[in-house]
């Protein structure tokens, strides 16, 4: 696995220096912001194999940390578009800030795991089984053996890392879109014209 950062083809192809700069500078900003959590987290549980997580309370904590989407979308819309921005140009900010942040994670994740905390896997399955209720016991082995198994390849590494915060980002750029966007009142007038040429309604 390199350890080249990968672009996304779209954001090669982004001819608006404005729009890259702010992409690069929140994508940074919000990828070493997870990858400090992360680190903090392995070595929590690495300290107190007792730890008890609470997942909505780290859910609702990466969607704060993702709200830096929103903070770039705006930031997009009202320095450099004259506080006006169409529904798609802000989602297609926000994704890609949230695919670079998110590459940024996996990619640390893949070196960090492999190089420094090969066995994490292993006390995260023992830890897993722990708190397991009894009678789903059985069930839950064979399920942590067959995730061991896949966990073996680092395409599914990469696959199931994403998986955990690409789809937060997700969400938040769509929100972020929804509640950003901003047409200029030309472009509002012309397309009510339109709808009511095609429907009949006007005059």
């Amino acid at each position: 696995m390199s350890g080249t950062l990968f672009i996304p083809p779209s954001f090669v192809r982004i001819k608006n220096n404005q729009l890259k700069k702010i992409v690069l500078i929140f994508s940074l900003i919000l990828g070493a912001i997870l990858c400090v959590n992360m680190f903090i987290m392995v070595n929590m549980f690495y300290g107190n194999q007792d730890f008890k997580t609470n997942d909505v309370v780290g859910y609702a904590a990466l969607v704060v940390v993702f709200s830096l989407i929103f903070f770039a979308v705006r930031n997009y819309r009202n320095k450099h578009l004259n506080g006006f921005i169409s529904f798609g140009k802000a989602f297609k900010t926000g994704i890609l800030v949230a695919f670079l942040a998110s590459t940024l994670y996996v990619v640390v994740w893949l070196f960090y795991y492999y190089l420094f905390v090969p066995d994490f896997l292993d006390k995260y399955i023992a830890y897993v089984l722990k708190r397991a209720p009894e009678a789903q016991l059985a069930a839950k082995t064979k399920e942590m053996e067959s995730f061991r198994e896949m966990y073996k390849s680092p395409f599914f590494v990469i696959i199931i890392t994403y998986s955990e915060i690409f789809p937060i980002g997700l969400i938040v750029s769509l929100v972020s879109a929804l509640i950003l966007k901003r047409k200029k009142k030309t472009e509002s007038i012309k397309q009510k014209y339109s709808h009511e040429s095609k429907t009949g309604t006007a005059g």
